[in-house]
């Protein structure tokens, strides 16, 4: 059992990785598949049925296969990477 102060701090990280995750897929400077990759990232930390935990983990595993792409913005990559990290600790 996750205590209170805990998930209120991992909720705290989803939001700070959804913040990141609506700035990429906004920017018309990323190319599309990478912007779609953020909105489905996105959609899945927004997801209510799933524990926070699982949310992460699966925010996570789509945004690894992106964060390869040769077409993806260094600065956007350097965003991915910092949203991974974030939401390491609540899949943790």
């Amino acid at each position: 059992m996750v205590s209170k102060k805990r998930l209120a701090e991992y909720e705290d990280r989803i939001k700070q990785a959804t913040a990141i995750l609506s700035v990429i897929s906004e920017d018309r400077t990323t190319p599309r598949n990478i912007r779609r990759a953020a909105k489905e990232a996105l959609g899945m930390l927004n997801s209510t049925v799933l524990t926070l935990a699982v949310r992460a983990a699966n925010a996570i595993s789509v945004l690894d296969d992106i964060s390869q792409d040769p077409n993806m913005p260094p600065y956007t990559r350097t965003r991915v990477w910092n949203i991974v990290s974030i939401l390491e600790v609540v899949k943790g």
